[in-house]
């Protein structure tokens, strides 16, 4: 493999969120799911893992700077420099020969199993307030995945030690889950904020109403105020998105006003007149 800041697009002195952002607009691109059957992709894709695998881990990131590991986290070799012999100087063809030959014989290196990359399709919900979902792997394993609260889309999930056997020896690789969240029906997310379109009637926006309104952690009863109209936005506190350790989100609600096909609404509308410089667009400036 290449040279991994290469492979990303990023300079040596790039940052984690950088190369983090990086990789996620790379993996997007080649994903062999967005690309079936195109093998060039599926290669790219795995050189894009690799590289973000070694540049996202400080200390292996360190250490193939110093020029310790290669890009595909291996040892490198120690140079052997050969010593000019001297006249008269005794030993120096026996420490030449002996660097040269002292491998011969040596135990197969213990190698690293390599790593397999995945891709978990998940519903919005489960996103956003976290639990379990399975994971079929090609190879035939059945993995239940933990999927952390307020996971955003595209978040790359590392277990370790579930890729390939590692060889004489050395570490099994690790199973690197790429989630993409699916979108849902009535609900979008910002952040932890999290947004819904509420249908209400003509009745409920004029004269005000008591309307159970869905969220993420159960059912809420929210109060409608009278004469609210279309995009009239309502906070439910602490409704939206969940994390450990941060303060949760909030929902919000924007109204909108259902009119149904009704011919006998449309007959009493046909008759009725607004007030006196009624227009509902007179704020309506670009």
């Amino acid at each position: 493999m290449s040279d991994p800041y290469r492979i990303l697009g990023v300079s040596k002195s790039a940052s984690a969120d950088e190369i983090r952002q990086a990789y996620r607009k790379l993996a997007k691109t080649y994903h062999p799911d967005a690309n079936p059957g195109d093998a060039a992709a599926e290669e790219k894709f795995k050189q894009i893992s690799a590289a973000f695998k070694l540049l996202s881990d400080k200390e292996l990131r360190a250490r193939y700077d110093r020029g310790e590991i290669d890009a595909r986290g291996e040892e490198v070799a120690p140079h052997h420099h050969f010593r000019s012999a001297r006249q008269g100087q005794k030993g120096e063809f026996t420490d030449i020969f002996s660097d040269l030959f002292s491998d011969f014989g040596a135990r197969p290196r213990a190698a690293r199993g390599a790593d397999i990359q995945a891709r978990l399709d998940i519903d919005f919900k489960l996103a956003a307030t976290g639990g379990s979902h399975r994971l079929n792997l090609s190879d035939g394993r059945r993995i239940d995945v933990k999927i952390p609260a307020g996971v955003e889309d595209g978040k790359m999930l590392r277990l370790t030690g579930q890729g390939q056997k590692g060889q004489s020896g050395g570490p099994d690789g690790d199973l690197l889950i790429m989630l993409s969240i699916k979108p849902h029906r009535w609900l979008r997310r910002e952040g932890d904020t999290v947004h819904l379109d509420l249908p209400v009637s003509i009745q409920e926006a004029v004269f005000g109403a008591k309307v159970r309104v869905p969220t993420l952690h159960g059912d809420v009863d929210v109060k409608i105020p009278p004469n609210s109209t279309s995009g009239t936005l309502l906070r439910l506190k602490g409704r939206g998105v969940r994390r450990p350790g941060k303060t949760a989100g909030d929902q919000i609600v924007r109204l909108m006003v259902d009119v149904p096909a009704n011919d006998d609404l449309a007959d009493r509308l046909r008759t009725w007149s607004p007030p006196a410089g009624y227009n509902p667009r007179k704020n309506l400036v670009i």
